[in-house]
């Protein structure tokens, strides 16, 4: 296949492999098609991530923001119209914040958020945040997630429960009661820059920002929030993908044979 070599091992940014084609005077078509098979195939492994987590509670799909790479030629007269060529470059991803459907569980300590903010967990790397909220009780009595990280109240401290707190209610502001009294209240936060929420892993989240505590969460006790991922979508988001993979791959290779078909009629005149 004609095209820029390499390119695999390169960063997807302004010193990444777009530079590299055009410092090495590759053939614009193979190169700026290369661009956009690279590109999509980032679409199809979003793609399939999201199916994938379709089932996991509280997961948000993920969507591959495109951008245009620009070149400036240089060496070479430049063409009518312009000076630059545009190459397609996978700028970012981002999450789709929908709500999924809250599903009822049974599980006392299975949550459901009806607002926009995130419970709070601690991991060994910090305080994350997740919408997933299937809970669950640690034997020394503490409140946690199914990873065993600790859910956090509104003071950052996890909820411990005791042996004798055997009815559990939670409210829907958070608060934590039994028949003891109130144990405590789970903390639901927003970010204040949402724009700087990094994925870890399925539906933790680094928060990136300062978190601000939500008044109203609209907690529901024994209900989870359901991915909102719509596989029927995303299949049909994952064929649609498959063929413009399909058609810029017949693209460069259909640019890779004119290029051998004029060599081939040039080289004899040469030799003559």
């Amino acid at each position: 296949m004609t095209g820029c070599t390499g390119f695999a091992n390169l960063p997807r940014d302004g010193a990444g492999w777009h530079a590299a084609c055009d410092r090495r005077g590759m053939d614009i078509t193979s190169s700026v098609a290369t661009s956009r098979l690279v590109a999509q195939q980032r679409v199809m492994d979003v793609i399939a991530d999201d199916i994938a987590n379709a089932n996991t509670s509280g997961f948000k799909a993920e969507r591959v923001q495109f951008s245009d790479w620009l070149i400036r030629e240089r060496g070479t007269d430049a063409p009518r119209g312009d000076h630059t060529i545009a190459y397609t470059q996978d700028r970012a991803t981002w999450r789709d914040q929908g709500a999924g459907t809250l599903t009822h569980t049974g599980n006392p300590f299975d949550l459901g958020i009806t607002s926009d903010g995130f419970f709070t967990v601690r991991t060994s790397n910090g305080p994350r945040l997740t919408r997933n909220g299937r809970f669950g009780l640690m034997p020394d009595g503490t409140i946690a997630d199914s990873a065993g990280n600790a859910v956090l109240d509104s003071n950052g401290q996890a909820i411990v429960l005791s042996s004798t707190d055997t009815r559990v209610t939670i409210a829907g502001d958070g608060t934590v009661s039994s028949e003891n009294g109130q144990l405590g209240k789970i903390g639901v936060v927003r970010p204040t820059d949402p724009m700087r929420l990094t994925a870890e892993g399925s539906t933790l989240l680094r928060a990136g920002s300062p978190t601000a505590p939500v008044t109203s969460p609209g907690l529901v006790q024994g209900s989870m929030e359901d991915s909102n991922v719509q596989p029927v979508l995303e299949m049909t988001r994952m064929i649609d993908g498959e063929r413009q993979f399909q058609f810029v791959s017949q693209l460069i290779q259909a640019e890779s044979d004119r290029q051998q078909s004029a060599i081939d009629k040039l080289l004899p005149q040469q030799q003559s």
